[in-house]
């Protein structure tokens, strides 16, 4: 029997979120910010094969990135992270990572944007999350 890393010891005894790093500058900041409220997770780069995982987390967060998702040679997450039933979060590319994956579409807006950004939610799509937003008003930023 092959010896288990402290590491996936320690996935195996605590709820684990998974974070899937495509280069952002902040990725060790988001894992230091976790851990600190108390939740184990690891960091691991985008490339990572799913079902290599010694461990099944109990959510991924998709990091940002200096690409973007248009951009050739733009690296790309194993689709079978979408198949692990498990809530997912994408931080800025990470975003435009999971809307690729399920079919959505992404465009090139006519300046990189940095900082806060105004959203506003369409009452008249179909939202699979509204429950999410609900209590959001829109816009808000």
């Amino acid at each position: 029997m092959a010896p288990i890393d402290a590491a996936t010891e320690v996935a195996h005894m605590y709820d684990t979120v998974l974070i899937l790093d495509f280069g952002s500058q902040y990725s060790h900041l988001i894992t230091r910010r976790i851990r600190e409220v108390g939740v184990y997770c690891e960091l691991l780069p985008c490339t990572q094969k799913i079902s290599e995982l010694k461990f099944k987390p109990k959510g991924v967060i998709l990091s940002g990135s200096p690409f973007s998702i248009t951009d050739e040679g733009a690296p790309h997450v194993d689709p079978e992270v979408f198949k692990l039933g498990v809530p997912i979060l994408g931080i800025c590319y990470g975003l435009q990572e999971i809307a690729r994956n399920l079919g959505g579409e992404t465009s090139l807006a006519v300046k990189r944007e940095y900082g806060h950004a105004e959203l506003s939610l369409d009452p008249q799509a179909d939202h699979h999350s509204y429950k999410l937003f609900q209590d959001i008003p829109s816009p808000t930023n």
